[in-house]
């Protein structure tokens, strides 16, 4: 008989969400080697314990769409050099991954032949079955969508059983935690009250999408070390779970 008792995951297959400010680091602008190595090191954590991951990161790091066009630029050509920026992240999460000895796949929605293979969903399926962790990147490919639609977009395409939305604070709350003393979290949080309360968690578009096909998400602290394989791996209280029976605080 085998004495193997190892625990069961909790997810087989996961779409982490990195805002591309998670990669400044303490920095203004671009991105902080030293911050974007600890962030692979946490990835190749939770791959190497068995777990399929999916990677979508945010590009405001370099370039905003949203801001661009409130600064009187069209907002379709700001959106695309968004996307571009998203590019550069992920080439820089996949060289990070890489020296780590870990394979990884950029898989892009516009296509750019010398540094990304073109999106194709059973390719990108076929990547985590063969273990590889498959960053998206260039959003959607349309303009007029954010990362976090593309991240619910995605997770849906690969059939993801979580979205895993990494933040700089330790879940949602019902104010701003930074300024507000009385602030509380929530433990769990049901799609139609984020809605509803206009809670800044993911756009509206990527909420009602995760909602239609009831996608789970749990919002978290990147900034603490380990929150990655916490979130993942462990089934202890961390973060906010958005798609529950109802709302709890925590």
């Amino acid at each position: 008989m085998s004495s193997d008792t190892k625990k069961p995951l909790p997810y087989k297959r996961i779409l982490l969400k990195l805002s591309g400010e998670a990669l400044m680091g303490e920095g203004k602008y671009g991105i902080h080697p030293p911050t974007l190595m600890g962030i692979a090191e946490e990835v190749i954590e939770v791959a190497q314990a068995g777990v399929e991951v999916a990677l979508v990161i945010g590009g405001g790091n370099i370039f905003r769409g949203v801001a661009g066009a409130t600064e009187g630029m069209d907002r379709a050509s700001a959106d695309y050099m968004g996307m571009l920026a998203t590019c550069i992240n992920s080439m820089a999460m996949q060289d990070a991954l890489e020296k780590k000895g870990l394979h990884t796949r950029v898989l892009s929605a516009i296509k750019m032949e010398q540094i990304a293979e073109p999106y194709i969903r059973r390719r990108a399926v076929r990547h985590l079955e063969k273990g590889r962790v498959v960053i998206f990147a260039a959003g959607t490919g349309n303009p007029y969508f954010t990362t976090d639609t593309a991240a619910s977009l995605r997770a849906m395409e690969i059939n993801a059983q979580v979205i895993l939305k990494a933040t700089k604070v330790d879940g949602v709350y019902n104010a701003d935690p930074k300024k507000d003393p009385t602030a509380r979290r929530y433990r769990s949080l049901t799609y139609m009250d984020v809605l509803k309360q206009n809670l800044n968690v993911m756009d509206s578009t990527a909420i009602s999408l995760c909602m239609d096909n009831k996608l789970p998400i749990i919002v978290f602290d990147l900034t603490q070390q380990g929150n990655i394989r916490r979130a993942v791996l462990d089934d202890g209280d961390i973060g906010t779970l958005v798609g529950g029976s109802e709302t709890v605080w925590a």
